[in-house]
């Protein structure tokens, strides 16, 4: 899938938040590093026209964000970096079959891709569980099979691992290296980061640096470290 971003200007309060931004993505595992306030989560949220830009477009597989948001949220699946933005049941179960009401009709068919959701993480077992005796990481682990059980094409994760202690965050390095669907990754973990295909910095609102994982960790940590 091609994502295209051509002259993108995004302001809030009158100030910059991106500027001047045109790059084309289509790798596989594409990661997205910088300070804080630097414009990363806006980059991402304009992927499925959670935020539209001021100036410029954005494409998601020749779709414009502004004009067929709806075709583009049904590919993209998006993942908060707080779970809690996205779980509105108290049962696991109930909110992951909830979040397919729209698409899918059939209970059966609802009930069958919450469980393959929940066991392609592993996570099965926490199917019957409250919301509220889950720890952050595995809640964490149940917005992400919430996504997945709408079979998006595509994956945006912002800031997946920072609830996750060292256990969950390695499986969860597993479990995205094992998901068929490519991802964009915003995330402060540079080792994260080095398991890659391209990493972009972006830093005071433009895209400071763009290349290879080692490189581009490298630069991050002489500039921003």
């Amino acid at each position: 899938m091609l994502i295209e971003f051509k002259n993108i200007f995004v302001e809030r309060g009158g100030r910059p938040i991106l500027d001047g931004l045109s790059l084309s993505l289509s790798e596989r595992r594409i990661g997205i590093i910088g300070p804080n306030g630097s414009g990363k989560s806006t980059f991402i949220r304009l992927i499925n026209g959670l935020l539209i830009p001021k100036r410029g477009q954005i494409c998601v597989d020749g779709l414009d964000t502004r004009t067929e948001v709806e075709k583009i949220r049904s590919k993209v699946g998006f993942v908060f970096q707080n779970p809690d933005n996205q779980i509105v049941f108290p049962i696991v179960s109930e909110d992951i079959e909830f979040g397919l009401k729209r698409r899918v009709p059939e209970a059966g068919i609802r009930h069958q891709r919450m469980q393959e959701a929940l066991r392609q993480l592993d996570v099965q077992h926490l199917q019957d569980r409250s919301i509220h005796t889950l720890s952050g990481g595995e809640r964490q682990l149940v917005a992400l099979a919430g996504v997945l059980a709408t079979k998006p094409e595509i994956l945006v994760f912002d800031e997946p691992t920072t609830q996750l202690d060292l256990r969950l965050r390695n499986r969860f390095e597993q479990h995205l290296s094992a998901l068929p669907q490519p991802a964009l990754i915003v995330s402060h973990d540079l080792e994260l980061m080095n398991t890659m295909d391209r990493v972009l910095a972006i830093v005071a609102g433009r895209l400071a640096f763009d290349g290879a994982p080692a490189a581009a960790t490298a630069w991050y940590r002489m500039h921003c470290g």
